[in-house]
């Protein structure tokens, strides 16, 4: 049976190891394992990939977010507005200041719904953290105004949208600071754990590096209270790598997740972008009613689904103390039961999405259904797909 991974990390691996390997015994042999030379050029290249002046690594995306709303001086007794539909470190780097995390619900783009963050606003809000979900860049204007207005800090979590635009602008140059994510599973990885905070301002960066690295300004010397996270030399030798090819893996992103958005717009609902939109597809999600029937009918052809993330996180155990309950955010809580993440990498070839798409049209076809498009209507309107003697198609007929 043919099989089709969600992810292969090896493949990617296979074509630098040569270049990998290098950087290894490069680094090995300079012997400058933490903070190296390689960290700093790494830095450099990163921030003027994203278009700001600074960037610090850390050990991991959780720790990026962490840092930049300890380095804006949010702890407790403050409040930061974000999304209940991301992946739990969000709402963790916000719990873990002290400060309240307060959720606002998502619109159909899946990101913060920016009509709703004022009236979530009270005067212990400090931050908002919208999250470019999938790698799409949320609607950075509106919030941008409301922030202006409100004198609020934005804080991006660009975890999943390294390389992402939104009116020609990359992802982490809008808010003060934006955390980064060097997680395997990102479109811009290391070979374990990494982070990135990027930023402008000349006296936060000044307060990362500190924090970073347990807070201190030289070996002696400790300002304040800071943590350990800095990230490898290896690693960020490693990553510099992949940084140099970042912009022809997110075009094949795009390319592909074009594919899949052709083949599959009459079945099931798909990612849109406007105009002014660039995604880098982190992932590729579509939305159904029946989800998890579709993925078990393509598990069962060999092709390995996700679904990212199916208890939003003010309805998980350790979110209770917030007070949350179901109902409160339904468009992320419709989300959550209608999502389904299929399988997107740049080393994918363009048979295995047309593989993907001829499945979930066989799936729609022996059911006689579809979520959308002129099958859907027909559905709706009492119709079922009927298989003919002459067209392995079929047509629809009255019910």
């Amino acid at each position: 049976m043919r099989k089709i991974q969600f992810v292969n990390l090896g493949l990617q691996y296979r074509s630098l190891r040569s270049e990998i390997l290098a950087a290894f015994d490069r680094v090995s042999r300079q012997g400058a394992y933490v903070l190296g030379k390689e960290v700093g050029l790494f830095e450099e290249e990163f921030a003027d990939y994203c278009g700001t002046r600074h960037a610090v690594s850390v050990a991991n995306g959780s720790d990026a977010l962490y840092l930049a709303l300890i380095a804006l001086g949010i702890g407790a007794g403050d409040e930061v507005i974000t999304v209940p539909n991301s992946f739990l470190a969000t709402a963790w780097a916000i719990a873990r200041t002290g400060a309240r995390i307060v959720f606002v619900d998502v619109g159909n783009d899946m990101n913060i719904n920016p009509a709703l963050i004022e009236r979530a606003c009270t005067r212990r809000t400090k931050a908002i953290m919208p999250v470019h979900l999938t790698g799409r860049v949320a609607d950075m204007d509106a919030i941008l105004k409301i922030a202006k207005r409100r004198r609020l800090h934005v804080v991006e979590d660009a975890a999943q949208a390294v390389g992402a635009r939104y009116h020609g602008q990359y992802a982490g140059s809008f808010g003060v600071c934006a955390g980064f994510s060097l997680h395997p599973l990102k479109n811009l990885h290391v070979h374990g754990d990494g982070g990135v905070i990027t930023t402008s301002n000349e006296k936060i960066y000044s307060t990362l590096i500190q924090l970073r690295n347990h807070g201190l300004v030289s070996r002696d010397i400790c300002n304040l209270i800071g943590i350990n996270s800095r990230l490898d030399s290896v690693q960020a030798a490693i990553a510099r790598i992949k940084l140099r090819r970042l912009e022809k893996w997110n075009r094949r992103m795009r390319f592909l997740a074009g594919i899949y958005s052709s083949g599959l717009s009459r079945f099931v609902v798909v990612p849109e972008e406007k105009r002014y939109e660039e995604s880098c597809y982190h992932r590729y999600m579509i939305r159904l009613e029946k989800r998890d029937d579709l993925g078990k009918f393509l598990e069962n052809n060999g092709i390995e689904t996700k679904v990212n993330y199916p208890v939003p996180i003010h309805l998980q155990p350790a979110a209770k103390s917030l007070g949350y309950r179901r109902g409160d955010f339904p468009v992320a809580e419709k989300l959550a039961d209608t999502i389904l993440s299929l399988p997107l990498y740049p080393e994918m070839k363009d048979p295995d999405v047309t593989f993907v798409i001829e499945m979930i049209r066989r799936y729609f076809e022996r059911r006689g259904s579809c979520e959308k498009g002129p099958a859907g209507r027909a559905r709706r309107r009492g119709f079922r797909f009927r298989r003919s003697a002459t067209s392995k198609r079929g047509c629809y007929a009255k019910a």
